[in-house]
């Protein structure tokens, strides 16, 4: 069993060394491994069935998967795995970036807002 991981750079790590496994799979089948496009467009395969999987937890479609919360647990991996080799890709320092992007957002969504009466409100949705 694999040892627990605990850092966003252990995780890449993890996710890294999958990827070579599929690249090492594809090379022996004679095929081409994926890069950086086709990793966004297996991304995006995986949002939609992600989509799917909530879309059933809530009630708005028939559940295919038996264990459902499995199933979710899996393709919310699965999305976690295409972004931390996308940010690897492009080399994103995603740590860093997402709390960046968090702080802008938290002030956005708190600073004094100006009405149409040109008085300030908070911002009430995000």
């Amino acid at each position: 069993m694999a040892k627990a991981v605990k850092t966003l750079p252990q995780l890449t790590a993890r996710a890294r060394r999958i990827r070579e496994l599929y690249t090492a799979q594809a090379l022996a089948a004679g095929t081409r491994p994926w890069g950086p496009a086709e990793l966004a467009q297996g991304f995006v395969g995986d949002v939609g069935d992600l989509t799917k999987l909530v879309m059933a937890k809530e009630g708005l479609r028939p559940a295919k998967a038996k264990d459902l919360d499995a199933a979710l647990a899996h393709e919310l991996a699965d999305c976690l795995w295409s972004i931390l080799l996308l940010a690897d890709a492009y080399a994103v320092k995603l740590e860093p970036a997402f709390l960046t992007t968090m702080r802008l957002l938290e002030e956005k969504l708190t600073a004094p807002r100006r009405t149409k009466t040109g008085q300030t409100s908070r911002a009430r949705r995000v």
